[in-house]
Order: C-alpha cells, then structure tokens, then sequence
C-alpha cells in the first residue's frame, strides 16, 4: 500500500521574481489610490456639500500623517521586520479606504483620508524587503535598482489606469459604490502580503525616538491648526498667527533633542550639511506644487467658464487624460535625466528640471482659457517633476554616509510631503469662498485663489532652483546619471 503525498501547506514564496510579483500588486493599489480620486474631486465635494476650496483640508490632513508615519513606520520595519509593517500600514489604509465610502459627512470623511495616507510608506518598505531579500547575491544593489524600476512603472501605469476609470465611471456609479473600488483593491492586498512575503527579523537594536515623534506632532499639529483658525477668522486673526509661530518655535528644542541622541528620529546634524540642506529644502518646496496643487488643478479644469467665469469646462474624463498626459511627461523627464545631466551637468540638471516646473506653473498664471493651452502647461511642469522626482533622492543619498542613506532618500519624502500639506492648507486658505469649515453654503473658489495657487508654486520651484545652486558639485557629479525614479507620489 502506498503511503499518501503530505499535503502542501502554504508557505510564503520565496523566489525573488514572485516576490517582487506580489509588491507590484501592492505598487498598484497604491497607484489606484494616487490617481483614482482627483478626476473626481469636484464631484466629491458635491457628494459632501461642501465647497471646492475646501477638498485641500483633506489632503493636507492626509499628508500630515504621511510625513509623520514615514520616519516612525520605516523605523519600525528595522525593528520588528518589514512584512509587519507593510501589513501595518496595508491594514490602516484599508481602513480608510472603506471608510471613504462610508463616510457621512465631512469630518468622518477627513479622518478617513487622513488614515488612508498610511500608503506612503509602502514603496520605501518594500523596497527594504527586496534589499534584504537579495542579500549575499553578490548583486545586491543592481538587484534592488531594477526590482524598483520595476516596481515605479507599475504605479505610474497604474495611476493613469486608475484615473481614466473614475472618470468614466463616475457618471455610471453612485459616489458610495465609485469609492467602495479602491477599497476593495487594498483589501486584496492584505492577503497578497500575508501569503507571498516571506517574514525576516528586525535587524536593528534600540527603540523608536517617541520624544522627538512627538515633539514632531505638537510643531506640525500647531502649525496646520493656526491655518484651520486663518481658514475659519480670516488673515487678520491674531491667535491663528500665534499658533503658527509656536509650531514653528518647537522646532527650535525639537532639533536639540534630534541632536543629542544617538538614534534620533531626525538626524539633523546631516541634514545641516552643505550636501543635504539644498536637497531637503528643494524637496519641501517641490512638495507645494507636485502635492499641494493637484486639487486645485482638478477643480479649476472642470469649471465651468459660463458659470464662474473662469475654468476649462473640463469633464472628469479629459481630468483624466490631463493626468495621463502629466504621468507620461513625468516619466519622460525622470527617463531624460541621465542624458540632461550629461549635457547640462548633474546639478545644472536638477536646477533646469526646478526651472521647468517654475515656468509651467507661471504659464497658468497667463495661459489658462483652453484644455489645448493646459495640456501644454501640464505636459512642461510634468517633465521638471519627472527629473526632480528622480534626482533628489539619489542625490541625497549621494551626500550621506553609507549607513545613513536609507534616512536621507527618505528624508526627502517626509520633507516633500510636509511642504505639500502646508500648500494644501494654505491653497484652501486662498480657494475659500464662503462658510465654515464644518459645513460651508454653496459658493465657487475665487479666480484670485488659482492665481495664487500657481503663483506660489511658480515661486517656490524658483526658489528651489537657486537653492540648488548652493550644492556641491562633488555631491551632485556623484549622482551622475543613475538616478533611480522614486514613486511620484500625489500625481
């Protein structure tokens, strides 16, 4: 009698090309969410009766809790293993994503999109996972930089997949049934994750930085509070204003505590280096326009000129070709680099791509009555983000010390994602036409704010370009033109 085979039991895969497979599930999840919701802004305010001005709140909550969740989750993942984490932040995401969809009204709605900004974390996450996974291959970092490429043009193919679907879909579908997709989508990943990632121990010793986590809290919970006050009393409300300045004073024993200990949450003795302050600086005011201007743009391109006088008349399904056509150039500019860096010079390239996007920003300010006139706007700014979204990362690592790169490349997220929240506030500031902040009567954003918002982006990616000119050209001509493409998260 022959004995019975055992059973199979599931275990998770363990050849690198499957493991990879099952991240790029996860990079398309978090593609769907970078680009499903903005054709379909406006149509969300309307769902929430709330003015259009008003959707920057939620992407300004959103990137608060990005900013903050990177450094903590990402040193997390050292700790306690980097499957743990991605399903940490998998599971919160989902949690917002459903709450989303089940949403009431606008606060409940706020909380979900700020939980929903767990995502973030993701791609760094997985991009540790594949480093270790490739570990005494004698190929470790060619390994890694291919298993990412592959990894960031699954999430850019997926953005524009995601944003020409709900525009398509979103005069076919209650809004409750459109937001219940990306929910179901990571959901799936839970399981993805669970099955096909192998769990690897923490290889770090220590604990997490909670006073400076928190220190870090309290200045950027000021900060946006003092704007939510400005939003409600005006410009000329004193109390607004004093919050503000205490967020930005707690700065100040926030760095001097980072500076004593030995694993601080923010190194900040490396970000004052000559070879970091111009890249990190360049990261917070490129996080204005490439995360703080995309509500803004979204809902300017589908007013109705007839109506309030100005816009593009837009509907959500030529949003989402405007969002194509931006990816498209975004990839372009980011595939254009090493050959921009050849003719202009590494930092010479990163200085033209802050100039690129200063001049499709400006162009708004002049060129905006047609969708002809928008695309060309879009399609220059989107190839000054391209080369920046590819370069600054590189290059901070290429100004840090071999065991301090992790922290730099991912300094320049977190430094991004805070100057996009600020934006966001800032432009819902500008955008606000009439009501509260709660439930705000019906009222169109005023052309001036537009104004604004593109002003400010054109000005900050200026500013931008002449920090770069502070940098080394040691450190820049190390980058060469290798630069890896980050996730062009906000798109």
């Amino acid at each position: 009698m022959s004995t019975p085979a055992p059973s199979r039991a599931l275990t998770p895969v363990r050849g690198l090309a499957a493991v990879v497979g099952f991240l790029v599930c996860v990079e398309v999840a978090s593609g769907v969410l970078q680009g499903y919701y903005t054709p379909i802004y406006p149509q969300i305010a309307e769902h929430l009766s709330i003015a259009e001005g008003d959707i920057n709140w939620f992407e300004a909550a959103q990137l608060i809790v990005s900013a903050l969740c990177v450094p903590l989750l990402a040193r997390l993942g050292d700790l306690v293993g980097h499957k743990w984490v991605l399903l940490l932040s998998t599971l919160v995401t989902a949690l917002g994503s459903w709450g989303l969809a089940l949403a009431p009204g606008f606060s409940t709605f706020l909380l979900a999109w700020a939980l929903q900004g767990a995502y973030v974390v993701w791609l760094p996450i997985e991009v540790a996972i594949i480093y270790r996974r490739t570990a005494g291959t004698g190929r470790q970092s060619l390994l890694t930089r291919r298993a990412a490429a592959i990894l960031v043009g699954a999430l850019e193919l997926s953005v524009i997949v995601a944003a020409l679907t709900s525009g398509l879909l979103v005069e076919r579908l209650s809004m409750s049934t459109l937001l219940m997709l990306p929910a179901i989508v990571v959901t799936a990943c839970l399981a993805l994750i669970w099955w096909g990632i192998e769990d690897t121990p923490g290889q770090s010793t220590g604990g997490i930085d909670w006073h400076g986590l928190g220190l870090l809290t309290l200045a950027l919970g000021l900060v946006m509070a003092g704007l939510v006050l400005v939003r409600l009393d005006g410009a000329d409300s004193v109390p607004a204003w004093l919050l503000v300045l205490a967020g930005l004073a707690m700065l100040v024993p926030f760095a001097r505590l980072e500076s004593r200990l030995p694993e601080p949450l923010v190194d900040v003795r490396l970000l004052a280096t000559p070879g970091q302050w111009p890249v990190q600086l360049t990261a917070f005011l490129f996080g204005m326009s490439v995360l703080g201007a995309q509500i803004p743009l979204s809902t300017f391109a589908q007013s109705d000129p007839e109506v309030a006088g100005y816009g593009l008349g837009a509907s959500s399904a030529f949003v989402s070709t405007l969002i194509g056509v931006y990816v498209l150039c975004m990839a372009a500019g980011a595939l254009g680099l090493p050959l921009t860096a050849r003719l202009c010079g590494p930092r010479g390239a990163l200085v033209l791509s802050a100039l690129l996007v200063a001049l499709g920003y400006a162009l708004w300010l002049v060129l905006h009555d047609t969708t002809a006139q928008g695309l060309v706007n879009m399609a220059i700014i989107g190839i000054g983000s391209g080369g920046l979204v590819a370069a600054l990362p590189a290059t901070a690592a290429a100004a840090a010390p071999p065991e301090r790169t992790g922290f730099a490349t991912g300094m320049t997220n977190a430094t991004k994602t805070i100057g996009g929240a600020i934006a966001s506030a800032v432009f819902a500031i500008a955008l606000t036409a009439t009501g509260s902040l709660e439930g705000p009567d019906a009222g169109r954003a005023p052309f001036s704010g537009y104004l604004t918002v593109w002003a400010v982006c054109a000005g900050a990616a200026l500013l931008a370009a002449v920090a770069l000119l502070a940098l080394p050209r040691q450190v820049a001509a190390d980058v060469g033109g290798s630069a890896l493409p980050e996730t062009p998260a906000g798109v």
